[in-house]
């Protein structure tokens, strides 16, 4: 697939699976929502939690998302898209770089309830986290 339709399908994702790795180097998937802004991925969270504490041990990480799919049985096959990004994440630690996360996610996820969205990111205020994946490269396949 060329670069340009697999940034498409990154952009227009749903939601992706964060891999990581633990001090043990076990595997750690965690499916989650997120925004694309200027080849950046951007997810939020709360402050503690394993993918947290992998991501300060380990910053290297992959994220996949899958789009369109449809199942063919009588070709015993699957018509799907995907993207593998691989990538280092990093906490967002500029309280404007933050809000501008929070408020793409707005865009993508609530656009019917920017205003409401708005006061729901004040009220949230420090509890709540932006990590920021640098992506290194990226790779998409499609079976049409």
């Amino acid at each position: 697939m060329h670069e340009e339709e697999a940034l498409k399908i990154l952009v227009e994702g749903e939601y992706g699976i964060l891999a990581t790795v633990d001090d043990e180097n076990q595997p750690y998937g965690t499916p989650l929502s997120y925004v694309v802004i200027e080849n950046n991925i951007y997810f939020h969270c709360f402050t503690e939690g394993s993918k947290l504490d992998n991501i300060k041990n380990n910053n290297k990480v992959c994220f996949s998302v899958v789009g369109k799919t449809k199942v063919l049985p009588d070709r015993f096959g699957t018509l799907y898209e995907s993207v593998i990004v691989f990538g280092e994440a990093n906490l967002v630690s500029d309280e404007k770089e933050k809000i501008m996360v929070f408020r793409e996610f707005l865009k993508k996820y609530c656009s019917e309830f920017i205003s409401k969205g708005e006061k729901y990111i004040d009220s949230v205020g420090p509890r709540a986290i932006a990590v920021k994946i640098t992506i290194k490269s990226y790779t998409g396949k499609h079976r049409n």
